[in-house]
């Protein structure tokens, strides 16, 4: 039985994950973590859920470590932000506990550290901005894409609900992280976030990112090759964030076996790499 603690555990996508869990045989949720000073605190989680009582009481991120020692879980998953996750990562590193990591705004050098944490305690990992089994998909199509349509003008555009707080999304910047690497460019260099007023002709090697907010959307991401008289659009939507949730449940499984000491993506945990 694979125990798991999760953060963010009264949200959107705590809250599913936890209920999506509790329906696998190989899974039980032994944690639930919310932000210090919360109001659920001390409740139990499931009648927080609206799921009836399961018997795991939410415990403040305050109290993370304690509840980690106390629980033992095998992985603890999160989706909440960069700043808590940052904190989240050193404390489950420190304690030994594998991580499920599907919170995205991470600055480079915070994904730095977060890999020499990692490193430096010998846990397994699995950080991804996206766990979608499609979107990941997407990620494989779009490098061959670009492998093959490199002199073609690049432009992404991805749009998210109106609470959605980073921008652009993770998916997009991995995106374009995919077709720049393909690409032999820097996307400190050509990156190009959104444009205004008279910015001149577009350059052969920039690469466009574009974020759309409104609603509840859950996630649209359209990369656009656009040549000589033709272009192409390839494009993945998420209609329910239970898209996001499969694949974590993917990763819980992969991550108590993948290699110690290394950050893993969806691309291994898939067999696409």
């Amino acid at each position: 039985m694979i125990k798991v603690a999760v953060t963010g555990a009264c949200g959107r996508m705590g809250s599913k994950i936890i209920k999506t869990v509790l329906q696998q045989d190989d899974m039980e949720v032994v944690a639930a973590i919310e932000a210090p000073n919360s109001p659920f605190e001390g409740k139990d989680v499931g009648e927080t859920i609206g799921i009836g009582e399961i018997g795991v009481k939410v415990t403040g991120a305050e109290n993370l470590k304690k509840e980690l020692e106390a629980k033992k879980p095998d992985v603890l998953v999160d989706f909440t932000i960069a700043k808590a996750a940052m904190v989240t990562i050193k404390t489950c590193a420190e304690c030994g506990v594998n991580l499920v990591v599907g919170t995205t705004g991470f600055t480079d050098e915070e994904m730095e550290s977060i890999r020499s944490t990692i490193e430096k305690n010998s846990i397994k990992a699995v950080i991804a901005p996206n766990m979608a089994v499609g979107v990941n998909v997407f990620f494989k199509v779009v490098r061959d894409l670009a492998r093959i349509l490199g002199d073609y003008d690049v432009e992404i555009i991805e749009a998210h609900h109106k609470h959605k707080k980073d921008a652009p999304s993770g998916t997009a910047v991995r995106a374009a992280e995919i077709i720049a690497e393909e690409l032999n460019r820097n996307m400190d260099d050509v990156g190009v976030y959104g444009r205004k007023g008279l910015v001149g002709e577009r350059t052969a090697d920039e690469i466009g990112i574009h974020a759309v907010r409104g609603g509840d959307i859950v996630g649209d991401h359209t990369v656009l090759f656009a040549g000589e008289g033709e272009r192409i659009e390839f494009v993945h939507r998420a209609q329910s964030r239970q898209s996001f949730v499969n694949g974590v449940i993917k990763a819980v499984r992969y991550v108590v076996t993948a290699e110690e000491g290394r950050i893993s993506d969806m691309g291994d945990v898939l067999g696409l790499n």
